[in-house]
């Protein structure tokens, strides 16, 4: 089987995972490209934030607002490691996100092709694109060694 490069916000948001790993979270990471530079990166901290809205997502836009000085991310592209949960795709929504990109599915806590379908809601007022599968192989290989560990 021949595998192919992954993008290089995808490699990053990988090891934005393995870095959150390191640190006892739940290995997702995320990155936040605007005009095929990357702005922002983010991975899972809640609970060495203590705060359970500090999700790789949630990381990445926060600090892209920043940087951005915007709360409105318009032209910006996601990369996330894992499915986003409906918390995360809130939040992409509210920031106006153009594109998402996901690796592994999560068909117990995902809210885009799982779960609330969030994107699809009558009620939303902005869809990104969405793009899912890439890195999902090796993003579900972080996520399963990581709990295997913990049992």
């Amino acid at each position: 089987m021949t595998r192919w490069p992954l993008p290089q916000p995808m490699a990053l948001a990988l090891e934005q995972a393995r870095l959150a790993a390191t640190e006892g979270e739940v290995p997702i990471g995320a990155v936040v490209v605007k005009g095929g530079v990357v702005i922002a990166t983010g991975r899972n901290a809640p609970r060495a934030r203590h705060d359970p809205t500090s999700h790789a997502e949630i990381e990445a836009i926060r600090a892209a607002a920043q940087v951005l000085a915007n709360e409105r991310l318009d032209g910006c592209e996601l990369w996330v490691t894992l499915e986003p949960c409906a918390m995360c795709a809130g939040a992409i929504v509210h920031a106006r996100i153009a594109k998402v990109y996901y690796g592994a599915s999560d068909p117990k806590g995902g809210a885009v092709e799982h779960g609330a379908r969030v994107f699809e809601q009558p009620q939303c007022l902005h869809r990104p694109e969405v793009y899912a599968g890439i890195g999902e192989s090796q993003a579900a290989d972080l996520l399963r060694g990581f709990f295997r560990e913990r049992r």
